[in-house]
């Protein structure tokens, strides 16, 4: 059943106006992608699930939607991982601790966390796509015992592009977490696997009916991850996919991010497979 949000009058202030946060830390992890620690400055919490993204802005400059990377907590930050692919993004990227951002959201569907508890995690995330993973990744690490096996598999076109690289050794060496990572084109200095991330889930030994698979990632690997879970004989109930869209509003008025009936910003980002399989029917 698709889930869809009921705007109601009084709420309009709160989706329309953006908040005020506070940058208190930056890092930057590639050329084209920066790590940020934010506050509300009103002092309360974002109060997002993993999955949801949020609208992120510069007054007189423009509007775009952000994934969250942080798992919910209760200590007043979150955390974003902003690519520079614009005029926007540019101006964020020149930012600095103790500069503004407007905050709108959070919105969308995140990953349903109550329907994984005692299963099995597989997270496939293909380059950015880790990003709203680690949403996901960090709070089954703050809830371990909620959960069955962690399997983290993770895929970049080069070791250079590899984001969070300080947790990617951290789950590496944690014995409650099963990392494999890969990378499309090696170097000399590469010494993992070589290849692209679909070659990581067969060897995998899953216990395929208490297995969640949770993707994200470019549009393109969607149908090979799909096919290669497909091959293995993983059920698609058991599949929940986060769609990347223009997701300009946030909360279903534009139609930017429309597909056929769904809206991606309310219905999505994360959608369960067998919903998502309906709705690319029906186009």
């Amino acid at each position: 059943m698709i889930k869809t949000v009921n705007i109601r009058p009084e709420n309009f202030k709160e989706l329309y106006f953006p908040t005020l946060a506070e940058i208190t830390e930056v890092k930057q992890f590639t050329d084209k992608e920066k790590w940020y620690r934010l506050s509300l400055l009103d002092g309360s919490n974002l109060g997002h699930s993993p999955g949801q993204f949020v609208e992120v802005s510069i007054f007189g400059a423009g509007e775009a939607p952000i994934s969250i990377t942080s798992a919910p907590n209760s200590y007043g930050s979150f955390e974003l991982c902003i690519r520079e692919v614009g005029m926007l993004t540019e101006m964020i990227h020149k930012l600095k601790a103790g500069d503004k951002l407007g905050i709108r959201g959070p919105f969308g569907q995140g990953f349903d966390v109550n329907e994984f508890y005692g299963k099995d995690i597989l997270i496939i995330g293909g380059g950015i796509g880790i990003v709203p993973l680690r949403s996901l990744i960090n709070y089954i690490l703050d809830h371990r015992q909620d959960f069955g096996r962690l399997i983290i598999t993770y895929g970049a076109r080069n070791s250079q592009e590899l984001l969070f690289p300080e947790e990617l050794g951290q789950w590496q060496s944690n014995h409650d977490v099963e990392f494999h990572q890969t990378v499309d084109y090696g170097d000399e200095n590469w010494k993992g696997n070589v290849g692209v991330i679909t070659t990581l889930i067969p060897p995998l030994d899953l216990d395929l009916k208490n297995t969640i698979a949770c993707i994200t990632g470019p549009p393109i690997m969607y149908k090979f991850v799909l096919l290669t879970l497909q091959s293995i004989g993983l059920p698609e109930d058991n599949i929940y996919m986060s769609l990347e869209r223009r997701m300009k509003c946030g909360v279903g008025k534009c139609g930017h991010c429309q597909i056929n009936h769904s809206y991606v910003c309310q219905d999505g980002p994360v959608y369960h497979y067998p919903d998502l399989k309906l709705i690319r029917e029906a186009i």
